[in-house]
């Protein structure tokens, strides 16, 4: 029987990579109360594309510092009804993609929605912490002074 992996402890904010999107050092909040995670992007629309449904929009927003106007066209993982902090159920489109946190790249499901009201563009829930980390509130950027000690290098 192979044991478990320990889990790593993740404070209640920290920086990022998104490699796939080309984000490096954005700013997440960890949020146990949602399951899935979610990004700031404004100019969402669904299109076809060959036959394949496809999602366009731009990451952040130009009052952001890492925004660069950059349009992104990535396959719709699905559409989901989610209830929103302020208690509006919506339909979010979600994607595929991959964080990096403690050198360690893994995989992240994200809806797509304007979070422009919020103070961090990245909200990360249980579904990527459930059997990987620990949340300690009193802590943060954890994985971003790893990553800064150790020059920045990632096992992927």
């Amino acid at each position: 029987m192979t044991r478990p992996l320990p889990k790593r402890t993740i404070g209640r904010i920290d920086r990022a990579d998104f490699p796939d999107l080309g984000l490096q050092d954005i700013e997440i909040k960890i949020d146990t109360g949602a399951y899935t995670g979610a990004i700031h992007c404004h100019n969402i629309a669904i299109v076809r594309h060959e036959g394949v449904r496809m999602v366009r929009f731009n990451l952040l927003d130009p009052s952001h510092p890492h925004y660069d106007e950059q349009e992104f066209a990535l396959p719709v993982h699905r559409v989901k009804r989610v209830k929103s902090s302020s208690g509006q159920t919506q339909n979010r489109i979600f994607i595929r993609t991959r964080i990096l946190l403690f050198g360690e790249l893994l995989p992240l499901e994200l809806s797509l929605t304007d979070r422009s009201d919020m103070k961090y563009p990245v909200l990360l829930g249980r579904k990527l912490l459930k059997g990987r980390f620990v949340v300690d509130v009193a802590r943060s950027n954890l994985s971003y002074r790893q990553k800064r000690k150790s020059g920045g290098r990632s096992r992927s």
